[in-house]
């Protein structure tokens, strides 16, 4: 079970507390719901509750640089970076905004976009998927669909145009993904993997992966 917290606060902020009624089987991906004594809200700088999709960022309040997000039962989500950037051909694109592209499209359930080295534009995003379930459809027909919603939704200028599909990503006991290590497991570097990392099997099964698509 995930207990996220900055070290400053002293206790956990969110946790599947399974004695007040929370779930023995949470969502995948979550970082538990609020513990009781928080309450998480996204708010504006007058304090008012935001919309759905809106990004909280008040001055003068300590910013973790995470991004996140909240659903409707109440589960926290941490998805990656806000400063996780890929510079294409002098674009700087987010990451993070062509995962939730790749996630908004009902075949994907987990996704993590990194850059690959290109000699070219520098660097081009690459997505490493994972598929729901009994899905009816080839991995062939949902590249070539997200390629088109990605396109779509944040323009041919994030130059996305690839992504291998794996049975599982690598995460901390936090719910966060190694994006670094990624990195470099996809650019073919020398990469460490933390003791944190939940199943460190899963970069051997990503590597071999990539030797066969890429």
């Amino acid at each position: 079970m995930s207990h996220p917290h900055p070290k400053e606060t002293g206790s956990p902020i969110t946790a599947s507390c399974i004695g007040l009624g929370n779930s023995k089987t949470p969502p995948p991906g979550q970082a538990g719901k609020c513990v009781p004594g928080y309450n998480v809200m996204i708010l504006d700088d007058n304090m008012q509750k935001l919309k759905a999709r809106s990004l909280g960022n008040i001055v003068g309040y300590y910013d973790t640089m995470d991004a996140g997000y909240m659903d409707e039962e109440g589960y926290l989500y941490v998805m990656s970076r806000v400063d996780d950037v890929i510079n294409v051909a002098g674009h700087r694109i987010s990451a993070g905004a062509i995962e939730e592209s790749v996630l908004s499209h009902g075949t994907v359930a987990d996704c993590a976009v990194v850059g690959k080295e290109d000699p070219l534009k520098g660097h081009v995003p690459l997505a490493l998927c994972v598929l729901k379930k009994d899905i009816n459809v080839t991995e062939e027909q949902v590249l070539e669909e997200i390629v088109k919603h990605v396109r779509q939704s944040i323009g041919p200028v994030a130059a996305f145009r690839n992504a291998v599909f794996v049975k599982q990503l690598p995460k901390t006991r936090s719910g966060k993904i190694p994006r670094s290590t990624l990195s470099a497991l996809v650019n073919g570097k020398p990469y460490k993997v933390t003791p944190t990392i939940e199943d460190p099997s899963i970069f051997g099964h990503i590597e071999e992966v990539l030797r066969q698509t890429l």
